[in-house]
């Protein structure tokens, strides 16, 4: 089985052809120092700087420069439509939670509480199988963060 190592993420849009691809969930998405496996069979050790969030179309830079391809994975989350997705959204950014927001729909991993809450607004929530590409972070660090980031923002 063929050994590659990667230490460097090419972002969408970099019009390299890839030699590879990897499938990933949001989850596999994020992170710095992991052993991957290839739709080939080949392994991928990646050993990046930092923590880095990667999106469907990203890709690793192998030592050797060729190109391995990052594939958002279906996984399984909640499909949520309703009259009024923009306040639906705002309750479900309220909690920092990761949130794909489509033209007609909202995609969030799933969640009973969430769920219990979008339905006591109004909304419907049904599962689905898709891939999951919430809105990036607004202070560029790619991920909703939760509370338990660096901010400097009071809580009082």
């Amino acid at each position: 089985m063929t050994q590659l190592r990667a230490q460097s993420v090419l972002k969408s849009g970099h019009g390299r052809a890839p030699i590879d691809t990897v499938e990933l969930d949001y989850a596999g998405r994020f992170l710095r120092r992991k052993r991957l496996v290839l739709a080939s069979g080949a392994r991928l050790d990646v050993d990046l700087d930092r923590a880095t969030a990667l999106y469907h179309g990203d890709a690793f830079e192998t030592t050797d420069q060729h190109i391995v391809g990052v594939i958002a994975a279906t996984e399984d989350l909640f499909k949520i439509t309703g009259d009024n997705l923009v306040r639906l959204a705002w309750h479900i950014g309220n909690r920092h939670t990761p949130c794909q927001v489509l033209d007609d729909h909202l995609l969030i991993q799933p969640d009973g509480v969430l769920a219990h809450m979008v339905e006591t607004l109004g909304g419907q929530v049904a599962p689905v199988k898709t891939m999951f590409a919430p809105e990036r972070g607004a202070y560029g660090h790619g991920r909703t963060m939760g509370h338990s980031h660096d901010h400097d923002h009071s809580h009082d």
